[in-house]
Formats: structure tokens, sequence, C-alpha cells
């Protein structure tokens, strides 16, 4: 067997969440609202560059989910691989998403730490000629 890239990610969240997660996902992110297929359970595949890379699945009515801010998990954040630096920090600006810029030189990156309305981790992260943030 071997191991070529991140296939998805998958968040669980009441239904009420999932609709604040898809909105978060598609505009303030970018991802795309796609096809899915006709699973039981109601939920979103959202797209980046026609892939399904994120899905967003409701949790079950009898299901009790902890408040956001008693969430601990042992999944930390998500990474997607991003292009238009200025254009995303702009975005995050317009939806007052909080967020950290963190430069690598070494690899000409830069990288947006910033976490979802559910309190997922969420990197961005940009090939820099000269790994400067702005």
């Amino acid at each position: 067997m071997a191991v070529h890239c991140l296939h998805h990610f998958n968040i669980r969240s009441s239904q009420v969440e999932l609709l604040v997660l898809r909105d978060f996902y598609c505009d303030v992110i970018g991802l795309a609202l796609g096809p899915r297929p006709p699973f039981r359970s109601a939920a979103f595949w959202l797209y980046a560059d026609g892939v399904p890379v994120l899905h967003l699945t409701a949790a079950a009515a009898s299901e009790s989910l902890p408040a956001v801010a008693e969430r601990h998990s042992a999944a930390d954040h998500i990474a997607f691989r991003c292009s238009d630096l200025e254009g995303t920090l702009e975005r995050l600006r317009q939806h007052g998403v909080v967020h950290s810029i963190d430069s690598v030189p070494l690899v000409n990156q830069v990288q947006i730490f910033l976490r979802d309305p559910s309190g997922v981790g969420v990197e961005l992260n940009f090939v820099s000629a000269g790994g400067s943030p702005e």
C-alpha cells in the first residue's frame, strides 16, 4: 500500500452548525459546494479544484455533542495548499476572521492559521518567492 495525499477531512457537527461550517468554508476559505452520494446522513461535500476534500457531516439527532468551547480532539487542524495570498487576507478581513501569519523562508512558504466556527484549526499554505507574508 502507498499513501499519496490526503483524500478528505471530515467534520461532524450538529445540523445547525453544519450550515455555519458550510458557509464558512465556501465564503471565507473558498471551497465550492459539490455533489455527494445519497448517504443516509445529512452532509455537504466541499471541493477544491474539482476534488471533494472536506466532508461536513451532521451528527444524529440522538447524539449529544459538547459545546464548541468544551471540545477536545486529537485532530489539530486541516491544511490547504492555496494561491492569492493578498486576496485571501482581504477575504479574511472582510469576514472578520481572526488569524495569524507565519513565514517559512526555508521552503518559500507563507502560512495563515485560523479556527473554523466549530473550533477546528485551519492552515492555509501559500508559495512565496521571498518567504514574507506581506
